[in-house]
């Protein structure tokens, strides 16, 4: 039975997952970013309430312009907020300093972008070390070598970035962001730069690590089956969290999108 629903959000409407016991693992309260100033003035997220849950696949979908990556920006320390509070568990993002921030993300937030950012010099195994080694921590060998597995990277772990096709990088970039254990994984538009039989492959071995290993992703994407890979899709057009979408198919992705478009388009 398809159990997918899309609600679209109340302008008063509290935070989506707001109210549960459980601390979310990122959360963002009345979070804007505005660029320029007086008339020339861009509100590219506009006052954003919302939760997302540990232990969940979520991704964020909306038209071109319509501030997903500035969100997922703000949430993970890539940038910062013109006012409103960005957390990451109980830790407060926004107002943080250059050295704290670093902290953050070597410690608890890892990152995959569409651009893999592997270094060339180093083989799989290193690249995906890195993170850790750079926080001055011992890498937990039993957790790379799940991570190895569950990746299927084994027989890769020698070879440098140039020695791999685009999904293998895209996998080994998941590994890197997974072997510090992070609180959360934000991935950019992962799959944007490979084919659709690696996209699907690379996003299969996402959900795997949200399903199996017990991770957190949170992913930008403007692809609906992408998405539909999520347990959970939060749309947002103008700035402003406009529906949300459980057990996503393509079809509800999409029409979730549609819906966006028309509304902006009165």
């Amino acid at each position: 039975m398809d159990t997918t629903v899309f609600v679209p959000i109340p302008d008063d409407a509290p935070a989506p997952g707001a109210g549960a016991a459980v601390t979310p693992a990122v959360r963002a309260r009345a979070l804007t970013k505005t660029y320029g100033h007086g008339e020339a003035e861009v509100r590219a997220l506009d006052g954003v309430d919302v939760d997302f849950a540990a232990g969940r696949f979520t991704a964020i979908m909306g038209p071109s312009g319509s501030g997903k990556s500035t969100l997922m920006h703000l949430l993970a320390g890539l940038d910062s907020a013109t006012s409103g509070q960005a957390f990451v568990g109980s830790t407060e993002v926004t107002g943080m300093n250059d050295k704290a921030l670093t902290a953050l993300r070597r410690s608890r937030v890892g990152f995959v972008f569409q651009q893999f950012n592997l270094l060339p010099m180093f083989t799989a195994e290193q690249n995906i070390t890195l993170p850790v080694e750079l926080a001055g921590g011992t890498v937990d060998r039993e957790w790379l070598g799940t991570l190895v597995d569950t990746l299927s990277l084994g027989k890769r772990l020698t070879h440098r970035p140039s020695e791999l096709s685009g999904g293998q990088q895209q996998r080994v970039a998941i590994a890197r962001a997974l072997v510090a254990q992070p609180d959360v994984v934000f991935a950019d538009e992962p799959t944007g730069n490979l084919d659709s039989r690696s996209g699907a492959e690379v996003l299969s071995f996402l959900r795997r690590s949200v399903r199996e290993l017990g991770r957190t992703i949170i992913m930008v994407t403007h692809d609906p089956a992408a998405a539909a890979y999520a347990d959970r899709v939060v749309l947002i057009a103008d700035g402003r969290i406009a529906g949300d979408i459980t057990d996503p198919t393509p079809e509800s992705a999409l029409a979730g999108l549609d819906a966006l478009r028309t509304v902006g388009a009165r």
